[in-house]
């Protein structure tokens, strides 16, 4: 590829990035679906297994699910600049509006408008976040044992009030240790 065609790729992905990072409210959860209809359906730069397999990645890292899954579909489409540019695509949308609002919040805070449009904003982002795990469940390869972790894990977060992090080190070891012997048949 030439140097013109690699620039027009990461020009085209900090804009797909950059319109991401605008367009989604609710945080790293509620962006997933949004980034896969982009860069899977859309443009077709990733692969809906490999995107699935990035986003369960990213759930084992420690930070900001947005950055982080950034990071890697950025890398999957163009190595280490890709992952730059995603990031820094993704994440200048906020940067700014936080800037913007932290000089107009204690001016506007006590507007009903506001108020209003934010208590309209979460039943969206809840509904976002739900569309992304049915979304990310379509493309699972579900057995019983998966089935049963899935369950565990509803359970225990929701009716124990288990730390989720806890849940994704222990998903990631047992569905480590279940696929272990499968690696080993297929050698």
């Amino acid at each position: 590829m030439s140097e013109k065609g690699k620039s027009k790729i990461l020009l085209k992905m900090f804009i797909t990035f950059f319109k991401i990072g605008l367009f989604t409210f609710g945080g790293g959860y509620a962006m997933i679906p949004l980034m896969e209809k982009e860069v899977v359906e859309n443009k077709k730069w990733v692969e809906k297994d490999k995107f699935t397999d990035t986003v369960s990645l990213t759930q084992t890292i420690p930070g900001a699910v947005a950055i982080n899954l950034s990071i890697l579909v950025g890398y999957n489409i163009r190595g280490v600049l890709g992952s730059v540019i995603s990031t820094i695509g993704v994440s200048l949308p906020s940067f700014i509006i936080i800037l913007v609002i932290a000089f107009t919040l204690t001016k506007t805070a006590g507007l009903s408008v506001l108020q209003s449009a934010f208590e309209g904003i979460r039943p969206a982002i809840a509904a976002l976040i739900v569309y992304a795990g049915i979304s990310l469940s379509k493309s699972v390869k579900w057995s019983i044992p998966l089935v049963l972790l899935t369950a565990g894990a509803f359970v225990a977060i929701g009716a124990f009030k288990i730390n989720p992090i806890y849940i994704i080190v222990i998903a990631f070891i047992i569905g480590s240790l279940y696929s272990m012997p499968q690696g080993r048949k297929k050698s």
